[in-house]
């Protein structure tokens, strides 16, 4: 297909309207922020996300209100950008003190290393937003039509890859950041705060650049853009759901450039068959220097020829399936001006989550704690959110958050591991030993009761999920096995569930008797991988939540009775296939040996 600059076919969609009339960011949230009201106007809220927060309601009381005649539980959801999931125990406990504060008391880790706060209400967004910058990080372009937050491999190693993957991550961060000035003329007072390094000029001038936003211009993106920085033996940042990602490569222990990966991204809408799941694709080899370079003109040709009509198709990933790799890889070296080399004969091979005990190289130690669903809280004798506070508060070594949800904290000597151990038995916080493989290896979005978009629930229905596997995992002897299981509450895909070993997306609702939410049908997709490079298939579609585990034990049983020596479950399910597969005996007559 020829590349056409039309933005789409049809007129330009109600958000890019919004987008445009407010001035950079700024008309419609710098109006309403302080008027008293609850909650913002939809043209508000729209904006407010570019700043890093979606307006939220909680969905558990949306009924009993609505019998009421009462308004929405408003709230806010308040993201916090964490560039590679670096951050110092300074900004932890800042985090953590304002989730205590002026959240519902947790923290949550993202799929993209990132903190969000939930249950923040409007009257707080001020000072929350204010006190996050205040600590060197920042909530601008956690959401919205931009890059979002950059992902790169979050082990503390210390070996001079990791820091320069890290240092290009942070590079790049700072080049694609917004530059217009209503994010600190809102919340901060006009005083701008560097929490990255300040970007420079753009490097290749192309038309459509605006002085203001020469990278973005008056209506940012046609949607959403995301980029990870990764490593072949150590895919952590699952670089093919990005739309753009760098692939390291590594001669004689020396990171010299990247192979360029395109197109990544998992959402879709089911009643809609022109969207679709899609991996990223190689486009190219880069060396270090021109990092920012390849980047920019992949972020410049989404940003003029995405679709602006229909949201649904406006991510970059459309573009690549509908024009072709080689017009798409011919659109980018007409705006780089020179032509791109081939992409090095390199894959990802290998993923690590990170946890456990480890060393850095550097004499000291790191400790990767499990998360589950990267919610971290106090539950019973569960005391995450105290234990991590007590431990930030003590020691004041960093952390990082991984794209598996789960927390590492650095720089730990030796001598103290007898002391830190004593430390996670008083909180009861469960190290990766203490867990089973299938939970290790699993994840889901927050959902319901935050989630506007949720139809059914995720992370609150995963764990008897997998406290109903991890009985029948044993029962097969398959307890150690290595896959993943991530389970969303809607189609869109945040937990990565369409390259997963198992992935369970929320299809429809169910309603309780007392009105309120509970867990609705599932679509059971199988047949993706660990490595996260290839999509899974539809098994079953509308499975009741009490029934995914007894429709997932049929493909266990011929699993261990057909596999082939050292084949996983998502390339055995894969080669026998998902029709075959959809047939075997009922749980009932499935055999045990």
């Amino acid at each position: 297909m020829e590349p056409t600059k039309t933005g789409g076919s049809g007129k330009p969609s109600k958000l890019e309207a919004i987008k445009l009339a407010s001035g950079y960011l700024k008309t419609f949230v710098a109006d309403e922020v302080d008027n008293g009201s609850a909650h913002f106007s939809e043209e508000a809220a729209s904006v407010l996300k570019f700043h890093g927060s979606y307006q939220q309601d909680d969905r558990d009381l949306r009924g009993k209100l609505k019998k009421e005649g009462k308004e929405k539980a408003h709230q806010f959801m308040v993201r916090v950008r964490i560039v590679g999931g670096r951050l110092t125990a300074e900004q932890y406990l800042v985090c953590d003190r304002l989730a205590q504060t002026v959240g519902n008391g947790t923290l949550r880790i993202t799929t993209r290393q990132e903190f969000q706060l939930h249950g923040v209400l409007k009257e707080d967004l001020k000072r929350t937003i204010r006190r996050i910058n205040e600590s060197l990080l920042s909530t601008l372009a956690a959401c919205g039509d931009v890059e979002r937050n950059v992902l790169c491999c979050p082990a503390p190693i210390a070996d001079a890859v990791r820091d320069q993957l890290q240092t290009d991550a942070v590079r790049w961060a700072a080049h694609c950041a917004p530059r217009s000035s209503g994010y600190w003329e809102i919340w901060l007072d006009g005083e701008k705060v560097e929490s990255l390094p300040a970007a420079g000029a753009a490097l290749v001038p192309t038309p459509g650049d605006d002085p203001v936003e020469p990278l973005y211009g008056k209506t940012y993106l046609p949607r959403k853009f995301k980029t990870g920085f990764g490593l072949p033996e150590d895919n952590c940042i699952d670089i093919h759901a990005n739309d753009l990602g760098y692939l390291g490569i590594v001669v004689d222990g020396r990171l010299v450039g990247y192979n360029v990966l395109v197109g990544g991204g998992l959402g879709t809408t089911p009643s809609a068959q022109k969207t679709f799941p899609f991996l990223g694709v190689p486009l190219c080899y880069v060396d270090r220097a021109n990092v920012l370079e390849i980047g920019e003109a992949v972020l410049k040709v989404f940003r003029d020829f995405g679709n602006r009509s229909d949201r649904k198709r406006a991510r970059l990933k459309y573009i690549i399936h509908d024009w072709g790799l080689p017009a798409f890889r011919a659109k980018i070296e007409e705006y780089l001006g020179h032509p791109v080399a081939d992409p090095k004969p390199v894959s990802v091979r290998g993923v690590e989550d990170h946890l456990g005990w480890q060393r850095q190289g550097d004499g000291k130690l790191f400790l990767g704690i499990p998360v589950e669903n990267g919610r971290i809280k106090d539950e019973g004798d569960y005391r995450l959110a105290s234990g991590l506070r007590a431990f930030f508060e003590r020691y004041r070594t960093p952390g990082r958050l991984t794209c598996q949800q789960s927390i590492l904290l650095k720089d730990i000597e030796p001598s103290w591991r007898p002391e830190i151990e004593r430390w996670l038995a008083e909180y009861g916080i469960a190290t990766v030993e203490q867990i089973s493989a299938v939970r290790r290896w699993s994840m889901a979005c927050p959902a319901l009761p935050t989630c506007g978009l949720a139809v059914t629930e995720a992370e609150r229905a995963l764990p008897g999920v997998l406290d109903e596997l991890e009985v029948e995992l044993a029962r097969l002897g398959l307890e150690g096995e290595r896959f993943t299981v991530r389970m969303t509450g809607c189609p869109n895909g945040c937990a990565r569930p369409y390259n997963a070993d198992i992935g369970l997306v929320g299809r429809s609702a169910h309603v309780q008797p007392d009105g309120t939410p509970g867990p609705g049908t599932y679509t059971i997709f199988l047949g993706g991988r660990t490595l996260g490079d290839r999509l899974n298939v539809q098994f079953k579609d509308y499975v009741p939540y009490d029934r995914v585990v007894a429709e997932l034990i049929p493909v266990f049983v011929r699993f261990k009775a057909e596999r082939l020596p050292g084949e996983t479950l998502g390339d055995f399910c894969d080669r026998i296939g998902v029709e075959e597969l959809a047939g075997s005996a009922s749980p009932e007559l499935s055999p045990v040996g």
